[in-house]
């Protein structure tokens, strides 16, 4: 999932409040939160809670769309044609996702143009997890299976989020996700129980390759997180970094004992007294690479999301023409 902007933006100063007026509107705010309500997108809410959100979910939209690249480049080269009717059906959801959360970001008074020239321009970020090489058809498995794993493990909670169109759209996202998920462990399950030792050796390459970088998808630790504390208490984030992250290796070092692979921490181990699975350091030095831009395919992903724009531009002058038409008068420059 994709929401680490709550986690890598620079950390905002709120502007106090200035006035009578706003005092009882932020009181009234504070008690739909306190309730458990949802903030529908003509309520008033304070300017930072906005800009929380307009950050979050543009940055989630993003990700659905920058993430349709790794695995599209095994479209044509999937094993069989059911893995490449799978493949293209779940691309197609990740398309459909970028557009529910590109709506949902709309209705908080962002237009799409600006939420698009953030993302081609480098300002705003998508989840560092898609800067990493799909070497092999295994890593498309191992996707489905840790990647969109910890994506649901990050998202299932943000269909409580208090912003209610941001909620409304994950139900449907994670559903999705759900299916993805359990694919690509059919995939890699498949591989390890009827593949080639080539095969089963291409499995376990590609999760020593995915497993560090999926635990990043969570976020910093929770003692670095910039703005954990804030966004907990208006409900935009129910379940911390760490809690999710620690959720995730539990369930994920039972499925691989299922799938026969190893998971590469050494120290990785069952701690009784704890109830939970013990896990060695994450090089957090390499996280904040990727996100800064120097990963191993961050150029390439933008200036294939850049090409792309550009290559769709008629296709918008065309529905822009239609739309002035449909409407009686002439077209505006676009």
């Amino acid at each position: 999932m994709y929401t680490q902007a709550m986690d890598i933006a620079p950390k905002e100063e709120q502007r106090a409040v200035r006035s009578l007026e706003e005092v009882e509107l932020m009181r009234r705010f504070d008690a739909k939160i306190d309730a458990g309500d949802y903030i529908e997108p003509k309520d008033w809410m304070p300017e930072h809670y906005r800009k929380t959100l307009v950050r979050q979910i543009s940055q989630h939209a993003h990700s659905e769309i920058v993430g349709m690249l790794p695995e599209g480049n095994w479209v044509t080269r999937a094993p069989t044609l059911k893995r490449k009717t799978i493949l293209l059906a779940k691309i197609q959801d990740e398309a459909g996702h970028g557009l529910y959360l590109y709506s949902a970001a709309e209705t908080l008074g962002t237009s799409r143009d600006e939420l698009l020239a953030a993302l081609h321009s480098g300002k705003a970020k998508y989840s560092s997890i898609f800067n990493y090489p799909t070497l092999t058809w295994a890593d498309v498995g191992v996707i489905g299976w840790l990647v969109d794993g910890a994506a649901i493990m990050n998202q299932v909670p943000l269909t409580r989020c208090s912003y209610a169109p941001y909620a409304r759209a994950m139900v449907r996202i994670c559903r999705e996700e759900s299916f993805h998920q359990r694919q690509g462990f059919d995939a890699l399950n498949i591989m390890m129980r009827e593949g080639t030792p080539e095969q089963r050796a291409m499995v376990q390459d590609a999760t020593n390759r995915w497993w560090w970088p999926s635990l990043m998808m969570f976020g910093p630790p929770d003692s670095e997180s910039v703005h954990g504390t804030q966004n907990t208490r208006w409900g935009i984030k129910r379940i911390s970094n760490d809690d999710l992250r620690q959720k995730f290796i539990d369930a994920t070092a039972e499925q691989a004992k299922v799938l026969g692979v190893t998971l590469p921490d050494p120290e990785l181990k069952w701690n009784a007294e704890r109830g939970h699975y013990d896990f060695g350091r994450i090089d957090w030095t390499e996280f904040w690479r990727v996100v800064n831009g120097d990963g191993p395919c961050n150029r390439e992903r933008l200036a294939a999301r850049r090409r792309a724009h550009e290559a769709g531009q008629w296709v918008r002058d065309a529905a822009n023409a239609h739309a002035a038409k449909a409407a009686g008068r002439t077209p505006a420059a676009a």
